[in-house]
């Protein structure tokens, strides 16, 4: 999302979508004592990062990478599941065989689709503040994922100081 979107998002209270100071903002701080060159002062700095910002988002725009509910499914939901969150046909086949009631199936559907549909939702929200939700929550993912193998690593170390069982972050027969 541009540097705008976000500027325009924090200062909506105070400013226009064009970077000006709206006048119900300036008579409340007149109201509260502040002088015109103070206030034109602040206006003049505000909009002088809203031109900044602007440029920026012309010249150099940051980039957006994409993300969709799909990329946050495991490995078995994008065997069982389309990214539309509707069940794959040949999962449904599997599942049907295997006794899975078609009732089952339609609430494990449904679930699934209402998942990606609220992703889409907050995804959607987020971007009009200009926050990508996807990558946020990509980078969440990456974070915990290198927790996880540095709690991985400390407990190979526990285990080799002879450290109490209950002590260790994980089960050390499933922790491998």
């Amino acid at each position: 999302m541009s540097r705008i979107k976000r500027w325009i998002n924090m200062h909506k209270k105070e400013f226009n979508a064009d970077g000006s100071l709206k006048n119900e903002a300036r008579q409340e701080m007149l109201s509260v004592g502040m002088s015109n060159e103070a206030i034109d002062d602040y206006a003049s700095r505000l909009k002088a990062r809203y031109d900044e910002w602007k440029h920026l988002d012309e010249t150099d725009p940051e980039p957006w990478p994409i993300y969709t509910a799909y990329d946050f499914f495991t490995e078995q939901e994008k065997r069982e599941f389309s990214p539309d969150g509707s069940l794959k046909p040949e999962y449904l086949e599997y599942a049907q065989k295997m006794g899975f009631s078609e009732g089952a199936l339609e609430q494990l559907e449904w679930r699934k689709k209402m998942e990606v549909d609220h992703y889409n939702k907050v995804s959607a929200k987020h971007a009009e503040q200009g926050i990508n939700f996807g990558e946020e929550r990509m980078k969440e993912r990456i974070e915990d994922s290198k927790t996880y193998v540095q709690r991985r690593q400390q407990m190979e170390q526990d285990l080799r100081n002879f450290e109490d069982v209950d002590s260790l972050p994980f089960d050390k027969d499933t922790a491998y």
